[in-house]
């Protein structure tokens, strides 16, 4: 059986839910989480929420897609063309996001520039260049969601990408 990425666009509010559905069947799963403070009242809380809303990442075959659609919290499910580069821009998130990197989502870039972090904790990352005020901003693309996500770095620890290397 070949293992494939899908895109699954969850319900409202239900990408937790059903990453712990879909965990619980033993699929193979990725849901980036963020951390973010909220206040209910005058208490202050610290809580994980997905990165990209409305999205979690399934990697399987065609029927464990289905069984994700069979749990009833979500809306479709996206196939992802490009495999190779889907793979590699989950990779990118996932090492930020495991070396406590703070991503916040945004929209992606058309115009910019592909590079790579050349030292420091995020060493090895790439993505494009927003040219932000005041600090440099390096945004990791998902594209088959249309959505990136964006991490706050000292413009001297990025370097121009080889191209060849996506």
């Amino acid at each position: 059986m070949s293992l494939r990425w899908y895109v699954l666009h969850t319900k409202g509010r239900q990408e937790k839910a059903l990453a712990e559905d879909l965990d619980a069947r033993g699929l193979e799963l990725y849901l980036p989480l963020v951390k973010a403070v909220r206040y209910y009242g005058r208490r202050k809380f610290q809580v994980e929420q997905p990165l990209f809303p409305g999205y979690l990442f399934l990697r399987g075959g065609r029927d464990d897609g289905f069984t994700a659609d069979r749990t009833g919290r979500v809306v479709s499910i996206l196939q992802v063309s490009d495999q190779n580069g889907f793979t590699d821009e989950i990779a990118q998130i996932r090492a930020v996001l495991e070396r406590d990197g703070q991503l916040a989502a945004c929209d992606p870039i058309v115009n910019g520039t592909l590079v790579e972090v050349k030292s420091g904790p995020f060493r090895g990352v790439r993505g494009v260049v927003e040219r932000g005020i005041p600090h440099d901003r390096l945004v990791i693309q998902v594209s088959m969601i249309g959505k990136g996500s964006q991490l706050e770095i000292d413009r001297s620890l990025l370097e121009a990408a080889d191209v060849n290397c996506r």
